[in-house]
């Protein structure tokens, strides 16, 4: 690691990121750093420019992920070089507000029944039964699964905030047959490196290879991850009729603005008042013309 990665890993850690900030940040400078062949305290705004352009141009990122490299550009002039800069040389592209995809009830009993084997069941019954994110679930631990009071104490989650979630019964039931099966001892899911040493947390990446690999086997065609078990849960629950700060409070939002987008999901919400279309007194079918030739005037 280079001297100026090295302080800025230092100013972040100072700051108490979150190591997937920390990672996404060092990352991000050292790619930038790469593109110009220079370090980066020697590059300036219009070669900030220049990198943004190449990220959304040559490498067609995505805008939101574009959006993290800029603030880890900023982040590295002018918090750790402490540079003047101006919060206009650090544009962030314009993102596309699009609805995420949803799996209906039925969708998610085949992704868990599609499952490659236990452990797997297990992680995506607590991704769907909690709402959690994936490093959230990768971090669990044995002494999370609270039972006596049947919840699962969710710890430093988004924001290094805590939280707990209800714990399913049924849920509780597959991770005492995962338990008996696995015996894991600190992590609830451990990594493969926990059979040569200590016990470690599995990746979030395995977490989302295990839900992709049984969305396959299950055949489903929608682009399925991790992060989908969490909006299904939160649409799901919604459909129920639980109330939007309930919803809040277990996803761990830090603003409900983030979980009304929920209410534009929701069936009970989209189907809750009667369609204008519905009250017409048009013509029947049948006498509707089939022929696709311009009509006379």
């Amino acid at each position: 690691m280079t001297h100026l990665r090295r302080m800025m890993l230092e100013e972040l850690q100072r700051r108490n990121y979150a190591p997937s900030t920390v990672e996404a940040y060092t990352s991000a400078l050292r790619d930038f750093a790469k593109y110009f062949n220079k370090p980066p305290d020697q590059l300036g705004p219009e070669h900030i420019r220049q990198f943004q352009l190449h990220l959304l141009r040559d490498q067609k990122l995505a805008a939101n992920t574009v959006k993290q490299r800029m603030a880890a550009m900023q982040f590295f002039f002018a918090r750790t070089l402490k540079r003047p800069y101006l919060r206009e040389d650090f544009p962030y592209p314009k993102a596309p507000r699009r609805l995420p995809i949803i799996l209906s009830q039925a969708e998610v009993t085949q992704l868990i029944d599609a499952a490659g084997n236990l452990s797997h069941r297990a992680m995506l019954m607590t991704l769907y039964s909690t709402g959690m994110r994936r490093s959230e679930l990768a971090r669990l631990k044995v002494s999370d699964i609270d039972s006596p009071r049947m919840v699962i104490h969710v710890r430093e989650g988004k924001g290094s905030k805590d939280r707990d979630v209800p714990l399913s019964s049924k849920l509780l039931e597959t991770l005492r047959a995962y338990w008996r099966w696995m015996k894991p001892k600190d992590y609830l899911f451990p990594g493969r490196a926990a059979d040569r040493g200590p016990d470690v947390p599995i990746t979030p990446k395995a977490v989302w290879h295990a839900c992709r690999g049984a969305a396959q086997r299950a055949g489903i065609q929608k682009s399925v991850g991790p992060h989908t078990l969490r909006h299904s849960y939160a649409t799901h629950l919604l459909e129920a009729g639980a109330d939007l700060r309930t919803i809040q409070l277990l996803l761990g939002h830090a603003d409900i603005k983030h979980t009304t987008v929920y209410l534009h999901l929701s069936q009970r919400h989209l189907h809750a008042v009667a369609n204008p279309l519905d009250g017409l007194n048009v013509s029947d079918l049948a006498g509707v013309s089939r022929s696709r030739r311009k009509q006379p005037k």
